[in-house]
């Protein structure tokens, strides 16, 4: 189901740096980012709701808050970043260079969360680095 999964968070990921990129040609990148978020909170505020998770918030302990309060912050900084770019270059230019997360999630995998390093995972992530740069300077 995992993969499943990784091909719909592709397209829908595509999709929004396609509707991102037309909502962005009168809008300034750090407005359109905060309407963004406010609807995807309203959006997943409602999932939460009506899937029944909403009973699992008091069983998280405070490490826990922590860490998805800083994955929170760090993915408010990663698409305030990415509608900053898309404001001033073409969609493909600018997704080629966020595919580059790839690699260093990857590495930062392998450094902090104890995944196995293998020869095969190196080399796919330098095939997209190498990749994301040729697209980035098309």
């Amino acid at each position: 189901m995992w993969i499943v999964y990784g091909l719909l968070a592709a397209v829908t990921a595509a999709l929004m740096t396609i509707s991102g990129k037309i909502g962005l040609k009168k809008v300034d990148p750090t407005l359109a980012t905060g309407i963004r978020s406010f609807f995807m909170f309203v959006f997943m505020f409602g999932v939460v709701l009506v899937s029944g998770k909403a009973k699992g918030w008091q069983s998280l302990a405070g490490r826990e808050y922590a860490w998805i309060i800083l994955a929170a912050a760090l993915g408010a900084a990663s698409w305030l970043f990415y509608f900053l770019g898309l404001k001033l270059t073409s969609a493909s230019k600018l997704a080629s260079l966020d595919r580059l997360s790839l690699p260093l999630i990857i590495l930062f995998s392998i450094l902090f969360l104890s995944e196995t390093f293998s020869w095969k995972l190196v080399l796919g992530g330098v095939i997209v680095a190498i990749g994301a740069m040729i697209v980035a300077q098309a």
